[in-house]
């Protein structure tokens, strides 16, 4: 085993400075020195939930330079600039990993943190660190031109909207519209925008008008004024719902036209929906979380080609109890991004 310092739940709400254990490279390996990792609502979830009877170190969505090679590692040197993401093993044999959607894994994807590796059990320990050691095929070259803070939030954040955009055919033509303007939010209307969608913001209220525009979106529909909810019903071909906490779904079904879909993609937990809500319209409820190797591959290239990043603000590591207070408040446009070289 090798080790590395990164920043460890205690089972409070803070964190603390940790030396973590990495395995040995195994031959498919690469060592990464964890240069930006994003914060993501998962991260703050986890925390929170933690009792301190096990290890855990978050952090899902990270960049950084390769260190180490394992002997059959054929796609990286030492020296390249890699991403990624909140996956980091699968199956590899099963119907939905043969289709590149390893996210789907039958056997269910390792997960970069809090995971059990597929070799020998142990529990995977995430990015809020300065070394990280992940099968090749598991990362991915970090495009030229990309800033490599402002890139690390695309390998959740981004993966996790651009999948349901492609699958839904969203380009030209399209209305689109978004609700919740944070991290998953505005890359949803950045990536739906340069996709040629007709955008639109769905929020509580007018305040951020000026920012949904700068990001790419026509106009807000503000969730909690009836006149604004009254003249956007029926009118979009899909709405990504991008909302963290329970919520209910019907006034923004009410939003998607006849058969238009709406895609819940911010809340992971138990929410009600009326049968109503989908009969009148024959429209569709779909969801999605993160993305396979292929979609992943073809995110970064057209990033890469328009120049799309996260809106982040950049944190040395030691401050990551107070992103994760932050965040818990709202309180970042868009996304808190750690900077790990503190740990040195």
């Amino acid at each position: 085993m090798r080790t590395a310092t990164g920043w460890q739940a205690d089972g409070t709400t803070t964190l603390r400075e940790a030396s973590i254990s990495r395995r040995d490279l195994r031959r498919d390996d690469i060592a990464v020195r964890v240069d930006f990792c994003g914060v993501c609502h998962t991260d703050l979830h986890a925390v929170r939930g933690h009792n301190g009877e096990d290890v855990l170190v978050p952090g899902h969505e990270f960049t950084g330079v390769v260190t180490e090679t394992g002997a059959d590692v054929t796609a990286f040197r030492v020296g390249d600039p890699v991403a990624v993401g909140n996956i980091v093993d699968s199956c590899g044999v099963c119907s939905l990993c043969a289709a590149g959607q390893e996210n789907f894994c039958r056997e269910f994807p390792t997960l970069t943190y809090a995971g059990t590796d597929r070799h020998d059990g142990t529990t995977t320990l995430g990015a809020f660190s300065r070394e990280y050691v992940v099968r090749e095929k598991f990362a991915h070259p970090l495009p030229p031109g990309l800033d490599p803070a402002a890139a690390a939030p695309l390998m959740c954040a981004g993966i996790t909207v651009w999948e349901p955009l492609r699958a839904l055919g969203v380009g030209p033509g399209t209305r689109v519209a978004v609700a919740g303007l944070g991290g998953l939010g505005h890359l949803a209307v950045k990536f739906a925008a340069a996709l040629g969608a007709e955008v639109s913001v769905v929020s509580r209220s007018a305040d951020r008008t000026a920012d949904a525009v700068r990001l790419g979106a026509r106009d807000v529909v503000v969730s909690t004024d009836p006149d604004s909810t009254a003249a956007a019903r029926d009118r979009f071909d899909v709405l990504i719902d991008t909302i963290p906490v329970p919520h209910d779904l019907g006034p923004y079904l009410s939003l998607v036209a006849m058969d238009g879909t709406l895609s819940q993609v911010g809340y992971l937990g138990s929410l009600t929906v009326e049968t109503m809500d989908l009969l009148l319209g024959r429209k569709k409820l779909t969801s999605g979380g993160s993305g396979g190797l292929l979609a992943t591959a073809a995110m970064l290239e057209f990033c890469a080609s328009r120049g799309i990043t996260a809106d982040v603000e950049v944190l040395p590591s030691a401050r990551v109890t107070e992103a994760l207070d932050r965040l818990e408040r709202g309180d970042v446009r868009y996304r808190f991004v750690l900077d790990l070289s503190d740990l040195d």
